[in-house]
């Protein structure tokens, strides 16, 4: 098979892209003609719709091995890290159990002094649901994982912060008004600037 290209759908990301070709996402992300979009996103879990990504040709391994005997090979992979923070009202969640969903498969823990939760998931792994807390504190929250637009796109602030709380219903710049004021970002210019992108990225983690 000769390269091909494949454009992003809402949802992918190189992680799963990477999964479904065969590969090793960091063949997929390091490959020379994704240069100029490992430039542009800078993470690979973050993709916008319509970007492109080029799968190069798969190149056959071959391993000499006898033929009267059974033989096991590995496929190898590199573990994709989900990290969910979780908040209320500004305040971690710190040290609460947690029963994490992942397309079905249940993992349960403790969030750690932050409020975090960080495991592995299958690369190709689609939704979630987190449920924080016990009894009349427990909280759920459901999630669609590799939905997160880019930070400097209006979209991908918008979902970011929804997500942390705020009113995804305002007008954009009222939007980011709201937020740089709260984090003490002067001038409060309603404009999605470096600084508001940088502590954004703080908050949200991405």
């Amino acid at each position: 098979m000769d390269e091909e290209s494949v454009t992003v759908q809402q949802g992918d990301c190189i992680f799963s892209l990477a999964r479904q070709n065969g590969f090793f996402w960091e063949t997929l992300w390091n490959h020379a003609d994704n240069s100029q979009l490992k430039q542009l996103r800078k993470d690979p879990s973050i993709l916008q719709p319509n970007d492109v990504v080029k799968i190069p040709k798969k190149e056959p391994r071959e391993e000499s091995r006898g033929t009267d005997a059974k033989h096991q090979f590995k496929l190898k992979g590199t573990p994709v890290k989900v990290r969910i923070k979780v908040l209320r009202e500004g305040k971690p969640r710190a040290n609460q159990p947690y029963r994490l969903t992942i397309d079905g498969k249940l993992k349960t823990g403790q969030t750690d002094g932050s409020g975090l939760v960080e495991l592995t998931i299958p690369a190709n792994a689609k939704s979630g649901e987190l449920r924080v807390g016990k009894g009349t504190e427990e909280e759920i929250y459901e999630f669609q994982l590799g939905t997160v637009d880019p930070l400097d796109t209006e979209a991908g602030a918008r979902g970011r912060l929804a997500d942390l709380g705020y009113d995804e219903s305002l007008p954009f710049d009222e939007l980011l008004k709201e937020f740089q004021g709260k984090e003490g970002i002067t001038p409060a210019s309603g404009t999605l600037d470096a600084a508001t992108q940088a502590k954004l990225k703080e908050r949200f983690g991405q």
